[in-house]
């Protein structure tokens, strides 16, 4: 009767092994999303809505935070931007299953292992919190120049994208800041909404960046001829505004009448509508170069299909990410997409764990237990996920 117990008790012990072989580790939360603005918040809402535990952090800090109004948002053209992000902060905060933190992110440590991922977060006030998947939402930071004025009126009359900003100025006196290569790719993205423009490119053009040009674009003065640009090499010494186009506009035709002097270094003035600006961008927070992330170009490296980062568990999304594009809609699509790929993973460990507590269902019909909590619309990323294709 001993040998017998004994052996049982081997069996169980056995058994319990087996059990414990992949155990999906205990977190604070499922997903803890880094940054409040759109892409962070649709991730938010994407996990939110299919019941994941989830905490967002948000610093306050946006790219778009100078920006009289967002444009080319579907349902909030012309919504400012905090208007859109405290809209949406409301109707996400009544999913039960949404937390948030105006902290901010000092270290993210992977604390998993290969098979498992988890991760451990520290704020700002010292505490840490654990999740097993992390979104970063971080965004990136425009290398604004000294000039005086620049920065002053960054997003009022003076901005980066013709589409998010451009149409409010159409037909306006337009000027473009940026070196002289940069000129010609500015000019095919305004040509259609102004007449008069002239590029200031600020001291940058001699033989030696005109041979760049040309290797670039070899008819690059065709190109610039044929929409009746003007190329001013004066170097700007400060922007001063004299009108406000947030005071002075036409609601009724959607349009906005900045004005602006430039001032050279020379003495000379000039009056511009709008700017136009060609100014790099760097990532805005350290995180993805703390965690050894793969990023090129300034842009954190990711999946085009999951939007996964070199490290798994860890997804980009936004402005921060490589797939290709910098704007709000783009920003809301990355963040969705993120969160269905990553439920769908996490629903993955799910199951494997509860095939390896040995829950007497098999692994299809684990399968088709979670595809009814996920929804039949999703089935071809379990094909992804799942190793079908």
């Amino acid at each position: 009767m001993a040998i017998k117990l004994a052996g049982l008790l081997s069996i169980a012990l056995s058994l319990s092994g087996l059990a414990l072989a992949n155990p999906n580790p205990k977190t604070d939360y499922d997903v803890i999303v880094v940054g409040g603005g759109p892409s962070g918040l649709s991730a938010l809402s994407g996990v939110s809505r299919v019941r994941r535990t989830a905490l967002l952090f948000d610093d306050k800090h946006y790219r778009n935070g100078p920006t009289r109004n967002m444009h080319d948002v579907i349902g909030n053209d012309g919504t400012p931007p905090d208007e859109f992000r405290a809209l949406a902060r409301k109707q996400i905060s009544e999913y039960p299953t949404a937390s948030w933190s105006n902290q901010t992110v000092m270290s993210i440590t992977s604390i998993g292992t290969d098979k498992v991922s988890v991760f451990r977060v520290a704020d700002s006030e010292g505490r840490n919190h654990t999740a097993r998947k992390v979104v970063l939402g971080t965004g990136l930071r425009d290398l604004l120049p000294d000039t005086p004025g620049v920065k002053e009126n960054w997003g009022k009359g003076i901005w980066w994208c013709p589409w998010c900003d451009g149409y409010e100025h159409r037909d306006q006196r337009l000027g473009i800041f940026g070196p002289l290569a940069d000129v010609v790719g500015s000019v095919l993205e305004v040509n259609t909404q102004y007449s008069d423009i002239i590029a200031y490119v600020n001291g940058t053009q001699n033989e030696a960046t005109e041979a760049e040009t040309e290797k670039r674009r070899p008819d690059w003065k065709k190109q610039l001829a044929v929409w009746n640009v003007t190329i001013d090499n004066r170097t700007i010494s400060a922007v001063k505004r004299l009108q406000d186009g947030a005071k002075v506009q036409n609601q009724a035709t959607h349009q906005q009448f900045d004005k602006f002097q430039l001032e050279f270094t020379n003495g000379e003035t000039a009056e511009r509508d709008a700017i136009f600006t060609n100014y790099p961008s760097v990532q805005a927070s350290n995180l993805p170069g703390q965690l050894h992330l793969n990023v090129t170009n300034e842009k954190i490296v990711v999946s085009s299909s999951s939007m996964m980062t070199s490290i798994a568990g860890i997804y980009g999304v936004g402005d921060a990410n490589s797939d290709g594009s910098s704007n709000v809609p783009h920003a809301m699509f990355s963040g969705k997409k993120a969160a269905v790929y990553l439920h769908v993973q996490l629903s993955r460990e799910d199951t494997e764990s509860k095939i390896s507590k040995r829950t007497g269902l098999s692994h299809t019909e684990l399968e088709e237990e979670a595809n009814r909590v996920i929804g039949r619309n999703l089935e071809p990323f379990w094909d992804d996920v799942m190793g079908r294709r």
